[in-house]
């Protein structure tokens, strides 16, 4: 059974909270359906290292998240090809929310 859907809104606005509770920068980039709209958090962990993490749906309609981009996460060009992957996915999904995390300790609160 799948369980009901709190709105988007809602969602990120709690995942904000628990980050800037955590010590850590965090902040809302693009958004998008207030409603149901889909979420991508850019984590930002120190100079050529971050992380992409997009939220999707398992099998059972439970919310998982995943990272788009394979390979190495600390390059220098790692933050270029996530803003480029960004860039494109919003423009196929208007309706995508952008978070946009800063911790030193590479935590994404995505719990």
């Amino acid at each position: 059974m799948i369980e009901p859907r709190l709105k988007t809104e809602i969602r990120i606005s709690a995942h904000l909270r628990r980050a800037q509770a955590g010590g850590a920068f965090a902040t809302i980039v693009r958004k998008g359906d207030p409603d149901a709209g889909a979420v991508a958090v850019k984590l930002f962990i120190g100079r050529g290292e971050a992380r992409l993490f997009i939220q999707s749906r398992d099998l059972d309609g439970n919310p998982v998240w995943r990272e788009p981009l394979e390979g190495d996460q600390q390059s220098d060009d790692i933050e270029t090809r996530i803003d480029r992957w960004i860039e494109k996915e919003s423009s196929i999904d208007p309706d995508i929310w952008v978070v946009e995390i800063e911790d030193r300790e590479g935590r994404a609160f995505l719990d």
